[in-house]
């Protein structure tokens, strides 16, 4: 059981959440440094502000999610869908972003200095 009170963020550094179902959940702030989410669904989460900074994202299913002021610096979203991901003001710098699906992701002032974009597709949404 979580002793945080209501409205604090999580601390929640190095935690291994393969494939956890975290869709939806409201995670505004949460410390996930170093956090193993490999193939987890994000779908829906609101990440807002949350430090993702080498954390594992590997395959994580971050559709539609909420990542406004997110730092993923050095995260693996290696083979990610972010598709629709709202990524404005994110720093993604030196992030694995290798095939990763960025369709309709609004990345409006994200820092990708060193990010590693190979085979990444960066694209809008199909009409």
């Amino acid at each position: 059981m979580l002793s945080e009170p209501p409205g604090s963020p999580l601390y929640l550094q190095g935690v291994r959440l393969y494939r956890a179902d975290l869709s939806g959940c409201d995670l505004t702030e949460a410390n996930l440094s170093g956090a193993t989410l490999r193939r987890a669904d994000l779908h829906r989460a609101i990440l807002t502000e949350a430090d993702l900074t080498a954390a594992d994202l590997t395959r994580a299913d971050l559709t539609e999610a909420t990542l406004r002021g997110a730092i993923l610096c050095g995260a693996d979203l290696t083979e990610a869908d972010l598709r629709g991901a709202d990524l404005t003001d994110a720093d993604m710098s030196w992030s694995r972003l290798v095939d990763a699906d960025l369709t309709g992701a609004i990345l409006s002032g994200v820092e990708l200095a060193g990010a590693d974009l190979s085979g990444a597709i960066i694209a809008a949404p199909d009409e």
